[in-house]
């Protein structure tokens, strides 16, 4: 799925009630929310990488930077990270950092890459869990899934999941269909905000069968902030001031999206 006009969207979802589940906000205003911001690979893990930068190095600051305006602008948001430095941890591991402590909202931000001759394709994508493993959106589900294959018993880990298989469908489909909604509604104000307010170009909401997606038990959505293979934007990522904007627009749409919470259940 890409969603090209996201005010509509937007619209769309807010004009419909949220189902009954155990993510949506209480009738009490002073709820509230914890959100696990997970910087994606790291360590031995690099991720993807263009001529200069390494993904694992890129996305740390975006990270952290969110974490910061999310602390600093409000004071209803609790921000837990999966990584705060270089290091390693699988996908496994982060999902149930997510799980046990029972947050409201997972983001996982990561840097794109694209195929040698493919070097002008740049701009940002967020994905939400689904299974339109498609053309390009299947190459970054395999990308994004791969590091699994990084654990020397990755089948018992991952319970026979294999990362190259498009066969995992359903059971993705099964397991994220309650948190859909949410995470379509967050994917979308992420992919507004880094359009209107951060300068970027928006290459839509989508869907794709990614595991760490998959295994979390809230609305979670994966923030590709751009392609480390286009000359350009590798650039760019590596300014901090690009980096602020970024983590800036990610910021907004958070906060946005718990405000939206509050006011249609009080």
């Amino acid at each position: 799925m890409k969603v090209k006009n996201y005010s509509l969207l937007v619209f769309f979802l807010l004009s419909i009630s949220f189902q009954a589940t155990a993510f949506q906000a209480s009738n009490d205003s002073t709820k509230k929310y914890k959100v696990v911001l997970d910087a994606g690979h790291g360590g031995k893990d690099w991720g993807t990488r263009g001529a200069k930068l390494k993904e694992k190095d890129v996305v740390l600051p975006v990270t952290l930077k969110v974490g910061e305006y999310l602390k600093k602008f409000t004071d209803n948001i609790e921000v837990i990270y999966t990584r705060t430095k270089d290091v390693y941890s699988h996908p496994k591991v982060r999902a149930i950092q997510a799980n046990e402590a029972e947050a409201d909202l997972f983001v996982s931000i990561h840097a794109n890459a694209m195929p040698k001759g493919n070097e002008g394709v740049y701009g940002t994508e967020t994905f939400v869990m689904g299974t339109k493993n498609e053309g390009l959106n299947f190459e970054v589900a395999k990308r994004e899934n791969s590091v699994i294959l990084l654990e020397e018993n990755y089948e018992e880990i991952y319970q026979g999941f294999d990362p190259n298989s498009p066969e995992v469908d359903i059971m993705f489909e099964i397991q994220q269909e309650a948190y859909q909604e949410n995470s379509i509604l967050l994917a979308s104000n992420i992919e507004l905000q880094f359009k209107t307010r951060a300068g970027r170009k928006s290459r839509g909401v989508k869907q794709s069968s990614l595991w760490v997606l998959w295994n979390t038990a809230m609305p979670s959505v994966l923030v590709e902030i751009g392609y480390l293979t286009n000359p350009k934007e590798e650039k760019e990522l590596s300014s901090a001031t690009t980096q602020d904007y970024i983590a800036s627009a990610i910021f907004r749409a958070i906060r946005d999206y718990f405000e939206y919470l509050d006011q249609t259940q009080n």
